[in-house]
Parts: structure tokens; C-alpha cells; sequence
């Protein structure tokens, strides 16, 4: 066991690791400038969270047939392909920000194609993850990988981006671009070819009808998984709430917290904080802990959340809510990648992972509009007391279905192997 853990991650792994926490501090940049733009247009609640539901519709119609193109085709070249196309549509609105010229029906396109290649590229990383380190070392990989993204989207793309965003508008969005160019060149400096295991296909079906077959058996393949089928269903359900709650933040922090732009972009720093310490430790600390009290606890601290958010006019309190669910945030996702990238066979891992992505999506874009529409009809508290009762209930139904038998198990299913790419 000591061996095992002393395999190193890798190069390989350190060009993937660059590559995705470069592209993690643009996204993060426009994740923060985007509700500033748009709030500084209007101050509607509904208008504000649809940029949110804009950004995550995508995830809801493309996860299942992307894993499809994932899982048929070389994964590398593929997120390089998405980044250029992502580098050109923030090339456009950059300049039409910059010729004040970016309408919110602009910005909602741009941000729906932008996701739209997001949702595949997120599939097609998750995928290679097995390909490039040791299986033993799958949880410190995937730490590295979430801590390296919250270290860039959170704690240094928030205060960046707010600091920017006043300076000029545009500026957030043109670093953005320049990133996903950094990103592609990264990806392409990882050798070797990522196409999944190939599976025989019927020549006289149609190829549409092969598509929806193969998404249909990665679906199969969730539901017959009773851990990880359960923690996705979940984390969509959670994610109802949650993205409810991040939708109308900005609106939250300026008229209760009274923050300006940079107080706003610090807020999501707390939270990368946090992400930060439990991705660095994650492993061991679930290790620690067991995945079981993982989960659980961090059922407990979802429901302190938004009961602090819906409370509490203090942004220190806040502040301190939002570092404690970044630890929280880290650790689960720890757990939720390490179980789905050990159980999943090679061939399948594009196709379950997108479906992972399908439902966690659902639960964002609906979360999204409902943020706004709950905030217009009944105050701007109401989502985070929405929030905090679902996830008391939530927590009460679900607890005993994570016992530590049934999570140990999972863990000692014997482990997959992904195939060894070729150079």
C-alpha cells in the first residue's frame, strides 16, 4: 500500500493539471463578471438568474450525447477542438463589450455556446483522468485536479475579476479568452491518443439509433449502481437549491451584505478557500473519516448554508458558511469522481460520466430560473429558506441508504483498468 502510494501522478498528469486550472481562471473570471454585467443592466431577479440558466441549459441537453462523442473519438484532440471555438465566441462578445454593444440576449448566446462546449470538455477530462495517472492514485488526481480549479476559479478569479470588471467591463472576458487558447495548447502538449475502447456496431442500424443506444447504456449502467447512482441523483437534487441560492448572490450581497463588485467577487473566494483545504487534504481526510461521514456531514453543512444565507446580514458569518461548504464541496466531489472512475468500464467512462453531468445539470439550470422566479414573488431571502428546508429532508431521507457496509463495498469492487494510450 505504501508503494502504491508513492506513484508519482506523472507529466502527462501536470500538463492536463495546467491546462485545466489555466482554463479554470478564465471561466472564473466570467463567472464573476457575468451577473455584474448583467445586474448592471438591470436589476430584475429573473433577468439576472436567467444568465445562470442560460450558462447551464447546455449541460441539460448535450451531457448524454456528448458522452457519446466522447467515448467514440480521440478525447484529447477533441478538448482541444472545444477550447478554440470557446476562445472565438468570448472573442466576440469581449469586443462587443468593449464597443458597448453586448446586449443581454447577446450575452445569453454566447454564454449558452460557451457551456455548450463545457459540458463535452468536462466529460472528455473526466474520461482521461484514468488514462494518464495510476489507479492507486485516483483520489489524489482528482484533489489535485478540484483543488487546482478552485484555487483559479475561486479564490484568485473572484476579487480579480471584480477589480477588473471595474476598471473596464470587457477586460474579465478577454483574459478569459486567452486562457482557453493557453488551455488547448497545454492539452496538445499531453502525448498520446485517448479514444476509448471501440465496441462493435451494428451496420444496418441507423446511426442516430446507435447514438441513442449507447447514451441509453451508460444511463443503464448508473442506475444499476446503487452508491453512485444515489450520490448523482443527490448532488441534482442539491443542485436545485444551491444554483437557486448562487443565482441572485449578487443581488444578496449588494442590497443585505451592502458589498460592492470586489466584496461580491471575495465571497466566492471564502468558498475556493475552503475548496482549496479540502482538496489538498482530501484524500487522507476521507481516509480519516470514511466516505460514509463524508457524505452525511456534508449533508448537514448544505442545510447551514442556506440557513445562514437566508438569516444572517453579516458578511463575515457568510463568508465563514461559504469556506465551510468549499471543504465540503472538495471532499464530496473526491468521493463522487474516485467511486464513478473505479467502477466504470473504460469504454463507458464518457457515457456515465455525461450522464453524472446530465442530472447534476438539471438541477442547476432549474435551480437557476427558480432562484429568480422565488426571489421576484416572495423576497430575496426566500430561496435560502427554500434551500435550508430541502436540505434538512433531503438529509433525513438519504441518510441511512450511505451505512458504512454499503459505501466499503463499492470501494472493494475490483478496480478497472483504462486502457494504455498510444503515442
Amino acid at each position: 500500500m505504501a508503494q502504491n502510494a508513492a506513484e508519482p501522478l506523472g507529466g502527462r498528469f501536470a500538463k492536463l493539471w495546467a491546462a485545466s486550472t489555466t482554463s479554470a481562471l478564465g471561466s472564473g473570471l466570467a463567472t464573476t463578471a457575468v451577473p455584474l454585467l448583467v445586474a448592471s443592466r438591470s436589476n430584475d431577479p429573473l433577468v439576472v438568474s436567467a444568465a445562470a440558466g442560460a450558462a447551464w441549459l447546455p449541460w441539460l441537453l448535450f451531457a448524454l450525447p456528448g458522452g457519446v462523442l466522447v467515448d467514440r473519438v480521440d478525447r484529447r484532440r477533441l478538448m482541444i477542438l472545444i477550447d478554440w471555438v470557446r476562445v472565438a465566441a468570448i472573442g466576440v462578445l469581449s469586443v462587443a463589450i468593449l464597443a458597448d454593444r453586448a446586449s443581454v440576449p447577446l450575452l445569453y448566446t454566447i454564454l449558452f455556446v460557451v457551456n455548450t462546449g463545457e459540458v463535452v470538455f468536462r466529460s472528455a477530462s473526466q474520461a482521461m483522468i484514468p488514462a494518464v495517472v495510476p489507479m492507486s492514485r485516483i483520489e489524489r488526481a482528482n484533489g489535485w485536479l478540484g483543488g487546482g480549479m478552485t484555487l483559479m476559479q475561486g479564490m484568485i478569479a473572484g476579487p480579480l475579476s471584480g477589480f477588473l470588471f471595474a476598471v473596464a467591463a470587457s477586460i474579465p472576458f478577454f483574459v478569459n479568452a486567452g486562457t482557453y487558447a493557453a488551455s488547448a495548447v497545454l492539452i496538445a502538449l499531453v502525448a498520446g491518443s485517448y479514444r476509448a475502447t471501440p465496441q462493435p456496431a451494428t451496420p444496418a442500424e441507423p446511426r442516430r439509433n446507435r447514438a441513442f443506444a449507447e447514451a441509453m447504456e451508460g444511463f443503464r449502467w448508473l442506475a444499476h449502481q446503487r452508491v453512485v447512482r444515489t450520490m448523482a441523483i443527490l448532488i441534482g437534487l442539491l443542485n436545485v437549491t444551491l444554483t437557486a441560492a448562487i443565482a441572485v448572490l449578487v443581488l444578496l450581497a449588494k442590497d443585505r451584505l451592502q458589498l460592492d463588485s470586489v466584496g461580491y467577487g471575495l465571497l466566492f473566494t471564502c468558498m475556493a478557500v475552503g475548496g482549496i483545504a479540502g482538496s489538498a487534504i482530501g484524500d487522507r481526510l476521507i481516509k480519516w473519516v470514511t466516505p460514509t461521514w463524508t457524505i452525511r456531514v456534508g449533508l448537514l453543512i448544505e442545510a447551514g448554508l442556506h440557513l445562514a444565507l437566508a438569516s444572517s446580514r453579516s458578511p463575515y458569518l457568510i463568508g465563514f458558511a461559504l469556506f465551510v461548504f468549499g471543504v465540503h464541496g472538495a471532499l464530496w466531489g473526491i468521493v463522487m469522481s474516485s467511486l464513478r472512475q473505479r467502477l466504470t468500464p473504460p469504454e463507458m467512462m464518457g457515457r456515465v460520466g455525461s450522464t453524472t453531468l446530465f442530472i447534476a445539470a438539471g438541477g442547476n439550470c432549474v435551480g437557476a430560473l427558480l432562484g429568480g422566479v422565488v426571489a421576484a414573488r416572495f423576497g430575496l431571502t426566500a430561496p435560502y429558506w427554500v434551500g435550508f428546508v430541502v436540505a434538512v429532508l433531503v438529509s433525513a431521507a438519504t441518510w441511512r441508504v450511505f451505512d458504512r457496509a454499503t459505501v466499503a463495498k463499492a470501494y472493494a469492487q475490483p478496480v478497472r483498468s483504462e486502457p494504455v494510450p498510444t503515442v
